[in-house]
């Protein structure tokens, strides 16, 4: 076991990849000497050299195109984004090319491509470098979306993303990169996708969280507890494939659900957990399912932490869950 941070993590996951298999490239813009922008690749230059490590012109097309061709020639290219809010000039790449190449293939070109790209506020980024649009990519069929919240899941995912044959969009909350850590089991671990993490047992009210929003949905259980309310924390964790019979179970057992994700409201990746407790938990359900979201405007830089769900907005909703019943 190592004491890592999220992003010394996902860079011995890299490493460890890399080590292991020779076909495993990285590739995106200052990846290589400068060890990306927010280092989670560095020193991987240095121990593998230009030919695997590749730094490519500021061009996001080009990265995703690239890495889909290497894909369909055997290699298992990992591309990383600087930002999620950059990915959109290779939006058309993604859904439309490497979203599609193992369907219209007949399974013949699986496309082995996984793209890290850190998403999420909270560095005071302002709206070009703070959006949570993960749900854009849920939405595409053919994509994987998965969004680790602790070191050991952000080792053990990102393993599982390299080896799996459909491509795989790493959404990594540069919030937490530096200020969660824990304890990372070494060697080839790996924690499988479709599988939610219960990160605190509860009786009264669920709390679905993900990525970034995961250390305000335990801090918000643990202030309900010192109230006698006793809040399950979810860990989504894996958004595509989602893990429906762990979300159904704890809403059987509590009856009540609030949903908390950072992107804004309106289509969020929220409303498809409550559309799922609304179709095959109705009967479970003792209060409204509440969602604790961003909200439907640009991402502020001055009033970021009033846009970010917080501990105490995430207590208020379940207080409201559970007083309803």
């Amino acid at each position: 076991m190592s004491e890592l941070t999220l992003v010394q993590a996902i860079n011995r996951g890299l490493q460890e990849a890399m080590r292991a298999d020779p076909d495993v490239i990285v590739l995106g813009e200052d990846v290589g000497v400068n060890g990306g922008v927010f280092r989670a690749t560095e020193g991987l230059f240095k121990e593998f050299g230009a030919d695997r490590v590749l730094d490519t012109p500021l061009s996001e097309t080009g990265i995703v195109g690239s890495a889909i061709g290497m894909a369909l020639y055997g290699l298992k290219p990992v591309a990383e984004i600087q930002f999620l809010d950059f990915i959109y000039p290779a939006f058309d790449q993604i859904v439309s090319e490497l979203s599609k190449m193992r369907y219209r293939s007949g399974g013949q070109y699986p496309c082995h491509v996984v793209i890290r790209t850190p998403y999420g506020g909270g560095i005071k980024g302002g709206l070009y470098h703070s959006q949570s649009t993960e749900a854009y990519f849920c939405h595409t069929a053919g994509l994987k979306v998965v969004v680790p919240s602790t070191p050991a899941d952000a080792k053990g995912m990102l393993l599982s993303a390299i080896a799996d044959e459909d491509p795989v969009i790493f959404l990594e909350p540069k919030r937490i990169y530096r200020s969660v850590t824990g304890e990372v089991p070494d060697g080839d671990h790996r924690v499988p996708f479709g599988s939610a993490r219960t990160v605190r047992a509860g009786t009264d009210v669920s709390i679905f969280a993900y990525g970034a929003m995961v250390p305000p949905a335990t801090e918000a259980a643990t202030t309900l507890e010192a109230e006698g309310v006793h809040a399950e924390v979810v860990d989504l964790r894996s958004l595509v494939p989602l893990d429906e019979e762990s979300v159904l179970a704890s809403v059987g057992k509590t009856g009540r659900a609030v949903v908390v994700h950072e992107a804004a409201r309106f289509c969020g990746f929220g409303a498809e957990v409550a559309a799922l407790l609304a179709e095959k938990a109705f009967y479970s359900l003792k209060a409204p399912i509440a969602r604790v979201t961003g909200y439907d405007t640009p991402f502020p830089y001055a009033l970021e932490n009033v846009y970010l769900p917080g501990a105490e907005r995430i207590a208020a909703a379940a207080r409201a869950a559970v007083r309803a019943s």
